[in-house]
């Protein structure tokens, strides 16, 4: 169970970003508002470039790829030959990196016959015959000529990066000395100029001693590159290395060192609030300990990450990145959409020039637009109004609530106020955090209902008892349920009926699956709804009931909004006091 949740949690939390990198794609991101409002192709291109640089020297290499891609589309249409050449090589490497070899050849070869320079050319077109050619002896001559030139222009960086692609021939050949020092002659050129070359260059010096199965060699450097001030200055490369070291000495078959070290990387990754690196250190001690049959330092391991978790998360600022990230690429390609939209509609301004159909074909072509607009708007407004509606809590709950709490304070029971106030507070966070979803998993429902419960029973306690009973043959995890829509008519079953009794009543919620239908029965004991509006006050019944008067209006959106056909009916028990609800709608599980 506890396996299932990690990985279903390292699916949520993809790819974590570099806070340098958001803050560079927002500010990319309002130079391309403005370029695009200006009407300057030029200066769109080159925030499209620089973003894509953002995210290669990042290492995010499919997202490079495709705003460099932009980039050049623009260039090539501005036939400006400078940033064509640029972009192209840009792009060749991103591709190359990503092992996409024929389109990063045409790019390469793209840039060189662009001639912006000599130099570039001579450079590009090493690189395309590198990548297109078979032969070691004609790799290492290409990488060679490259290698001259960036010594004679002092280009650290692109040095670094040939002595690597000499390697990876040498490597070819099986040359180990040669390979190791041109992989140890970029690491030192890189370390300086690129950080995140030197890691790829540093990753592959390791790997290329564990190939040859030189594990000491293979430590150490891994151990040097740990004490790097561009690893120790970033904890979660400092985590991520530290993995990557206990992965040598596992291929080592030292796995009391390894443990050590992976301990090191999840308290590391604790300490710091970095999620998915404490939990891709957890499954590693886990498979260390499952082989040593070690299965209560398992357990304690897990019971130690998931009671840490919430504050993890709370404190992960990379969860936040990516959203922002997220979400300003999103504004991106609203952006691009809203650029294509005007280019279309000055098109279509020419065509109306034309003649009559041109002007009826453009104004067809509006009605339908307006008309998908408006339909968006409805549903877009009807989803607001199910927002609202769930995120509305019923104030004379919360109102009773702390007056619970004042007389327990107002008895001098501090204990009591505080076991209640801890409820009530774990209840308001659970509704708060599930406020944003129309549908949640049935385990997180479940789990707020008693909680709900249990808090109604400390408050009276006296008055009922209550159980919940769960058809075993409901998926507790895939099974997805509108989000307190049971809730009110618990409240209303204690509230309105079962604190009225004079001995203590009982209540009873029940989930069985029938057929493709989850039905839902709440069942109590007390004085039941017609008894319940006689005894009301005048004020109580000048008082729109908010709770039930809610949940029907969210039942008649979810119907509508999602094609379900959730059915609800409350009515008196014929076979005694209180009253029955059954609620019951189709399954729905994640997809």
């Amino acid at each position: 169970m506890v396996f299932l949740f990690l990985i279903c949690f390292g699916n949520i939390l993809y790819s974590q970003s570099n806070n340098n990198v958001v803050q560079e794609v927002q500010v990319q991101s309002k130079k391309l508002r403005k370029a695009v409002d200006d009407k300057d192709p030029s200066a769109q291109a080159d925030s499209y470039y620089n973003i894509g640089e953002t995210f290669f020297n990042n290492g995010n290499f499919s997202k490079s790829e495709e705003y460099f891609t932009k980039a050049k589309t623009i260039y090539e249409q501005l036939n400006d030959k400078s940033n064509i050449e640029k972009v192209s090589r840009k792009l060749a490497q991103s591709q190359e990196k990503q092992n996409k070899i024929t389109p990063a050849i045409s790019n390469y070869s793209r840039a060189a016959e662009v001639n912006y320079s000599s130099r570039a050319k001579a450079v590009n077109s090493n690189d395309a015959a590198r990548l297109s050619s078979s032969s070691p002896e004609l790799k290492a001559e290409a990488i060679q000529s490259n290698i001259d030139l960036s010594r004679k222009e002092d280009e650290k960086e692109e040095l670094a990066t040939s002595y690597s692609q000499m390697a990876d021939v040498y490597i070819q050949q099986k040359d180990i000395p040669k390979a190791e020092e041109n992989l140890n002659n970029a690491y030192k050129l890189s370390k300086e100029q690129a950080p995140q070359q030197a890691l790829e260059i540093n990753q592959k010096l390791t790997d290329f001693y564990v190939g040859n199965k030189n594990y000491d060699k293979a430590i150490e450097a891994k151990k040097n590159v740990l004490k790097e001030d561009f690893v120790k200055s970033n904890s979660q490369e400092e985590v991520e290395q530290i993995q990557e070291l206990a992965d040598i000495y596992i291929k080592k078959n030292d796995p009391g060192e390894a443990v050590d070290l992976l301990k090191k990387s999840y308290s590391l990754a604790i300490e710091k609030g970095h999620t998915m690196e404490a939990q891709k250190s957890v499954k590693k001690l886990d498979s260390l300990y499952n082989v040593s049959d070690n299965t209560d330092a398992s357990v304690k391991l897990y019971r130690d990450f998931l009671g840490k978790l919430p504050d993890l998360v709370a404190k992960d600022r990379s969860l936040v990145d990516n959203k922002i990230l997220e979400d300003t690429e999103q504004r991106i390609v609203q952006l691009e959409k809203e650029r294509e939209l005007k280019d279309e509609l000055i098109r279509k301004k020419n065509v109306f020039n034309y003649g009559l159909i041109g002007a009826l074909i453009v104004l067809s072509g509006l009605i339908i637009f307006i008309f998908l607009t408006l339909r968006k708007v409805q549903i877009k407004n009807k989803k607001i109004a199910l927002q609202s509606l769930r995120r509305e809590m019923n104030p004379h709950f919360i109102f009773n609530s702390l007056n619970s709490v004042n007389h327990f304070i107002a008895t001098n029971n501090e204990l009591e106020a505080n076991q209640y106030l801890t409820k009530f507070s774990k209840l308001m966070r659970g509704v708060m955090e599930n406020s944003t979803e129309d549908f949640i998993p049935f385990q997180q429902e479940l789990d707020l209902l008693q909680n709900y419960l249990a808090l109604e029973k400390t408050r009276f306690a006296d008055k009922f008892d209550y159980e919940i009973n769960v058809d075993e043959n409901l998926s507790m995890q895939s099974l997805q349920v509108p989000g307190m829509l049971i809730q009110p008519f618990l409240e209303n079953a204690v509230w309105h009926g079962l604190r009225y009794r004079e001995d203590k009543g009982f209540l009873k919620l029940s989930f069985e699956k029938n057929d493709q239908r989850l039905k839902i029965t709440i069942e109590d004991d007390g004085i039941g709804i017609e008894e319940s509006k006689k005894q009301k006050t005048q004020h109580q019944k000048a008082r729109e009931g908010r709770g039930m008067k809610n949940t029907l209006e969210r039942i008649k959106l979810l119907n509508d909004l999602y094609h379900q056909d959730i059915q609800c009916k409350v009515t008196d028990k014929k076979d005694g006091p209180g009253v029955l609800v059954e609620i019951n709608y189709e399954l729905m599980s994640y997809k």
